[in-house]
């Protein structure tokens, strides 16, 4: 079974993800007995959404039970120093257009791309792990290949 990185604070948002989206099931289960009492289910529009909707409630538990079950929770202050890990921020160099970006590798769930919260998992993220300030890394990604020089790392900040 793979491990999915995550922090205590993400791990403790997805929990109450779940406890919402569990606590919305009595009622979507409500909405189908109500509208399978108003007759014919062909044509019973409510119904059909009823029951939608409540597959989607599903679906998502479903989807979060099994990340939480492959949850690894990680403290990112007690990641080592100097190195691109799960957790910090790195501040790299596109070495050929010449501009800087600034990542933060997050797990399932954290990520937010226009604010550089990228996962660790991702195509970027994984090349940039195990890295250090001074490396330059070449990265495989759908549009080419981009190179990047380390130029700064600081933990923590998930």
């Amino acid at each position: 079974m793979n491990t999915i990185p995550m922090t205590q604070k993400s791990f403790d948002k997805k929990m109450s993800e779940l406890k919402e989206l569990e606590d919305k099931v009595p009622e979507a289960t409500q909405k189908i007995a109500d509208a399978r009492a108003e007759g014919d289910l062909k044509e019973n529009a409510e119904y059909h959404a009823a029951r939608d909707e409540l597959a989607m409630l599903n679906a998502r538990i479903s989807d979060i039970k099994t990340e939480l079950n492959q949850a690894q929770i990680v403290d990112p202050s007690k990641l080592p120093d100097g190195v691109v890990v799960f957790g910090c921020t790195v501040v790299v160099e596109d070495v050929d257009m010449g501009d800087e970006e600034t990542y933060i590798l997050t797990g399932p769930g954290d990520e937010d791309y226009d604010e550089g919260r990228i996962l660790a998992t991702s195509p970027i993220g994984q090349g940039l792990v195990g890295s250090k300030v001074g490396d330059i890394v070449s990265i495989e990604v759908p549009a080419g290949e981009m190179r990047f020089k380390i130029k700064e790392i600081r933990k923590g900040d998930v």
